[in-house]
């Protein structure tokens, strides 16, 4: 079973990478609610075995890309960002460790697995995975897209994802660098 959560997770992450056509140093925000990848409602059973299957495949397909993750907490901590701190070197920083219960097994599993984790309020990612429905939106960049993957479920969870886009200011939509899409 887990094996095959980590194999649905990392077809997610790598479909969305060459569809979003992200690079390097680039961030990936992912929700994950354990509860949902197990067919629970979400909330109900967080699972750290799960959210470890999860990340896993996840972790893999980013670092392959040297792209890097940004894992979001649950509501109980108002869905507070774990990332490396490298990837956000003149972030503000907030003092809270994740736990299961209180966080989330998945923002939990980052910060365990993370070589040093920090945690900030808010991120502007350049893509995001929301397993479960966690609605990861307030942690991208201005203009979300979403994008269709063919791998839209890990375990039970329904998958969404989205890139982003550059704003459309001023002129015409003829006028704006399709390479920047």
């Amino acid at each position: 079973m887990y094996e095959d959560i980590t194999k649905e997770a990392y077809e997610t992450a790598s479909e969305l990478i060459e569809k979003a056509k992200l690079h390097e140093k680039q961030i990936m925000v992912i929700g994950c609610s354990s509860s949902e990848v197990c067919g629970d409602k979400i909330g109900s059973n967080s699972n750290l075995d799960v959210a470890k299957a999860v990340f896993e495949g996840i972790y893999k397909a980013l670092n392959e890309k040297g792209i890097y993750l940004a894992a979001q907490c649950c509501e109980h901590l108002n869905r507070a960002i774990i990332v490396e701190a490298e990837a956000v070197p003149n972030a503000e920083y907030v003092n809270v460790v994740p736990q299961p219960k209180a966080g989330g097994s998945f923002a939990t599993t980052a910060y365990q697995t993370f070589k040093h984790p920090v945690a900030l309020e808010e991120i502007k990612a350049d893509a995001g995975i929301d397993i479960g429905d966690t609605f990861i939106g307030m942690h991208l960049k201005k203009v979300a897209v979403p994008v269709r993957l063919e791998h839209n479920h890990i375990g039970s969870a329904h998958i969404t994802s989205a890139r982003v886009r550059p704003k459309f200011i001023g002129g015409e939509r003829a006028h704006y660098d399709q390479e920047l899409l």
